[in-house]
């Protein structure tokens, strides 16, 4: 029998989502909550997706235009081309900056350069997923997002598409494909949430293994065949877990580090009782210092 969280209706769908992530259903809970941008939880493989629109989960870099600039979750402008730029609309928005599946390091190279190449760009294009500030549930948002990228007509900007599945197994399936394709996971937005900002359940990632941010305070030289080089990142969770993480690195990584003070990505396969990550590896930097 299905557990009583997922016997949803639309009334109390929200409710029922913040009880399973033990969070209080005061009004407050989805109030902006100091950060920037929103950020996901990792979701729960027998999550029910009624109520949510999917979309893929991209291997991008994050970007937010304001109306005049283009800028990086840290705060730093990302130097694109003029012309890169030239038919974004005033309305402020949030995607990512992305090339094609698996081309993650190529695009971070690319798009993190301060004098850009204008043949590299030619291959990026901005997706866009949210509106900051936007009013409407997410629903109504996803919906002038496609009217805003209509009315953009460029081949460098796109509206993530959303899509909704009916049931768990439905869902997934749908990762499997994305998987199979080379895709990452795939994003579960409530369609009823109000624009919010902060770590929140609104928002939701779905992969095959789970991953999460962390913050890099040191680095810890190598030894043995890594010596001269780095053995493992020191770094510190959002909750202040603190941990090495020293697997997961090529050579040049080894050799340039992430700075202190970046954000990394790393993945993992559960936690311990005190709530540190099991088998943690590094995926990429996530956000500059």
């Amino acid at each position: 029998m299905q557990s009583p969280i997922f016997q949803l209706t639309r009334r109390n769908f929200s409710l029922q989502i913040l009880a399973f992530f033990g969070l209080s259903a005061a009004p407050s809970v989805f109030a902006k909550s100091g950060g920037d941008v929103l950020l996901a939880h990792n979701a729960p493989a027998t999550l029910n997706p009624t109520g949510y629109l999917i979309s893929e989960k991209l291997d991008g870099v994050r970007a937010l235009w304001d109306g005049s600039q283009l800028k990086f979750r840290s705060g730093r402008t990302v130097a694109a081309p003029a012309w890169f730029l030239a038919k974004l609309p005033k309305t402020p928005l949030d995607g990512e900056l992305w090339l094609a599946r698996g081309k993650f390091d190529a695009l971070s190279g690319m798009v993190r350069k301060t004098q850009p190449v204008d043949q590299e760009w030619e291959q990026v294009r901005y997706m866009v997923f949210e509106l900051p500030d936007g009013a409407g549930d997410f629903s109504e948002r996803a919906a002038r997002i496609k009217l805003i990228v209509r009315g953009i007509n460029s081949p460098h900007v796109a509206g993530v598409e959303q899509f909704r599945v009916a049931t768990p197994a439905a869902l997934r399936d749908r990762l499997d494909s994305v998987v199979a394709q080379g895709g990452e996971g795939l994003m579960l937005h409530l369609a009823n949430a109000p624009y919010v900002t902060g770590r929140n359940p609104a928002l939701l990632k779905l992969k095959k293994v789970a991953d999460a941010e962390a913050q890099v305070v040191a680095h810890v030289p190598g030894k043995g065949k890594f010596k001269g080089v780095l053995g493992a990142l020191d770094v510190k969770t959002e909750d202040g877990q603190r941990f090495k993480l020293g697997t997961g690195f090529n050579d040049e990584q080894r050799r340039n580090p992430p700075a202190v003070g970046s954000m990394v990505t790393y993945s993992y396969r559960d936690t311990t009782p005190s709530g540190k990550p099991r088998f943690a590896s590094f995926l990429r930097e996530s956000q500059e210092p």
